[in-house]
Parts: C-alpha cells; structure tokens; sequence
C-alpha cells in the first residue's frame, strides 16, 4: 500500500458525494452518502450539487489468478500489497485469489499464504474473502489447465481443506461431484461447475447437490447443442445457477454475452475477470504469454486466462449488451458478493459497507473508498 493510501485511510470519508450513484433501485443523484464510524452506509440523501462523477459499489471479483506481475500462487511478502495496489487501481475492494490446478501438495503452502494475506489489516486494501480452488478436480474440458495434474474427486482431501477456501470448482462427470458439493456446501464453501463437457443429467446431478455457480459460462464445456444439452444450457435454464462471464471481448463473443444476460437476467450474472500474471508470464505452472488481441495463452494458442480490469467488463456489459449500468454494477459487485454468502457488501444501501468506486464517463477509475476510508 502506498503511503498517501494509508495516510488517506486514517481519516473517514464520512461523506461522499456524486452526481450520479448507483443503487440497488436504479441511478439516483445528486446525493451524498453518509458512513458512520464503522464504515456503513448511514444515508444517502440528495444534495443541491455534486462531483461529476458516478459512484458504483466497490467490485468483488470471485476469479483472479494474478495480475500484470504477479502470480497468485507464488505471491509473498510484499507481492501482495503490490496485488493490493492493482486491484484498487481498477476499483476491485473484494476478492478471491484463485489457484489453478497443481499437485495436491502444493496447495497447503499456497492457501497458507492466502489465509496470512487476508490477515492483514482492514481498510488500507482490498478484502480477501477466502481463496478459490479452481482445479484440480476438473474434467475433460482442462483448457489451459495441465491434464496430468487433473485427477478424480479426493473427499477426504476436501474435508481437510482450511477455513481459506471459499469456492472450488468441480466437473460434474466425476461420480463423487455430489458428494463433494454436499461436502463443501455443509461448510459453507460455494460450489460451481466447470472445465467439463458434463451433459444435462450429470450437472442437474451437481446442482441438484447444492452447486450455485458456472466457471466462466461459454468457455472450458462443451457447446450448446441442440439434441445433447450440457452444462451452458443448464446454466442458462437452472434459476438456481449464477454464472461467470469474462466480457474481455476475446473469451465470449458480444452474442453470447447477450444470450446469457437474456436468459439468466439481472441477478445471476457474474462478471470475473480470471486475470492472469500475463507480464510475468505464469498462472501457477502454467506457462502463457499475451497475445496481439490483448488475451493471455499457451503456446498452442489456448486461452489462458486474462488481462480484463473490471471497469471494462463492466462497459462491455452495458456499451455492447444492452444491459443498464445498476444491471452491470450488480454483476460485478452485488451478484458476486452473495454467490459467496457476504451481504454486507456489494451494493449502495443502508447498512452496508461503504467500499464505493467512482467511474468517469469513459469508465475509468477515479476514486475507490473501503469502508468509507478513501484509499485511491
């Protein structure tokens, strides 16, 4: 964290105003919003005048193996206050760190290290709500995961994982997928499908199970089809599913994005960004590089992951889908935030946290609070 950041954060915001802010019932402004001394949302009561700017709720990206330099699984020391850093410059106040498949035991270290850097103090850096396992009990659907390090659903390894976890991803196929859901549900931990070409009976299996969420819809399952109806079609017709997207133009072409806003509507739409370490050139193991469309991969071409900010996906959501700003905002801060069981974020309300991002006309970061401290 910088030093201006935390010198910022010692004295409450108490009040920021906005010409236009976003609530859970539409735009409304000019208004200010008053935190009181906790750091929740008071009031929000209209004012004569205002900044010219818009106020979003902070974003809670579920998704993030890395950023620019630095790799999540390799994070250290200051690495992740350099992680901070990059996450409140494209206005992220909530997220999950998330590691990709790798031999079982790596992960301990790893998920150690998660749990000390959500330790941290509160209120100079982005929340780390717990870790997301993403691997390794995938299916057949690997991308840009290594198949040799993808293996069948381990119970007992589940049952032993600390308190840091807060979402893993299954494959349905796997005959101990229900098991593994009713497992993780019981403790609390989110359940979502993906890297799978599952058909219809075994992801209604999953989710019949407890599963709420897809992996990055569209990309890592089969297609939709229309006799042999996989896991997107489930997503796309199961109310109880909440779907990732990554709208970085390159994963999910502008019409599938607006199939799915269509189909699941304003509430289970999750935006991620699945960001990568694309200048250090790694997701865990997994070896990448940028290519010229601004999307990291493999050397054969798949997509690993990619180099998406939050802001954009949000644009996109609204510039090349149609969907109104409130809609996006809650795709990027309100959806996400429930999906992992926390309401005490993610939206413009009384009673909540006051972890507020401000965007400019072009969507660029102008200012980012947590907890009614401003920190950029």
């Amino acid at each position: 964290m910088t030093g201006e950041a935390v010198a910022a954060h010692r004295a409450s915001a108490a009040r920021v105003a906005a010409r236009l802010v976003v609530t859970p019932d539409g735009i409304i402004g000019p208004v200010a919003i008053e935190i009181d001394e906790g750091g929740l949302i008071r009031q929000i009561a209209p004012v004569a005048d205002a900044p010219d700017r818009t106020i979003l709720p902070g974003f809670v990206d579920i998704q993030v193996n890395g950023i620019d330099d630095i790799d999540v699984a390799h994070a250290r020391g200051a690495d992740w206050d350099r992680l901070d850093d990059l996450l409140l410059d494209q206005g992220t106040t909530t997220w999950l760190p998330t590691l990709v498949t790798a031999p079982l035991e790596r992960y301990p270290a790893r998920l150690e290290r998660i749990a000390e850097a959500a330790a941290r103090p509160p209120n100079v850096r982005p929340s780390i709500a717990g870790a997301h396992l993403e691997g390794p009990f995938l299916g057949a659907a690997p991308g840009a995961h290594r198949p040799d390090w993808i293996r069948p659903i381990d119970l007992a390894w589940l049952a032993a994982l600390p308190p840091v976890v807060r979402m893993v991803t299954l494959c349905p196929q796997d005959p101990l997928a229900a098991d593994a859901a009713r497992l993780l549900v019981s403790r609390g931990i989110t359940v979502s499908l993906g890297h799978s070409r599952a058909d219809a009976a075994q992801a209604a299996r999953v989710v019949d199970a407890g599963a709420t969420a897809i992996t990055h819809l569209f990309n890592a399952m089969g297609a939709l089809h229309h006799r042999h109806p996989g896991i997107a079609a489930v997503a796309l017709t199961d109310d109880r599913l909440s779907v990732g997207l990554i709208a970085d133009g390159v994963h999910v072409h502008p019409t599938m994005l607006r199939l799915a806003v269509a189909a699941k509507g304003a509430g289970r739409i999750v935006l991620v960004t699945d960001a990568v370490a694309w200048r250090a050139g790694t997701a865990g193991e997994i070896r990448l590089a940028l290519d010229a469309d601004g999307a990291p991969r493999l050397a054969d071409g798949t997509l690993a992951g990619s180099a998406l900010a939050m802001p954009t996906a949000v644009r996109r959501l609204v510039v090349e889908c149609g969907s109104s700003l409130p809609d996006a905002a809650a795709a990027a801060s309100t959806n996400p935030a429930r999906l992992i069981g926390l309401a005490d974020r993610g939206a413009i309300a009384v009673g909540q946290r006051a972890d507020l991002v401000a965007l400019n006309d072009a969507y660029a970061v102008q200012a980012v609070w947590l907890g009614g401290h401003r920190v950029r």
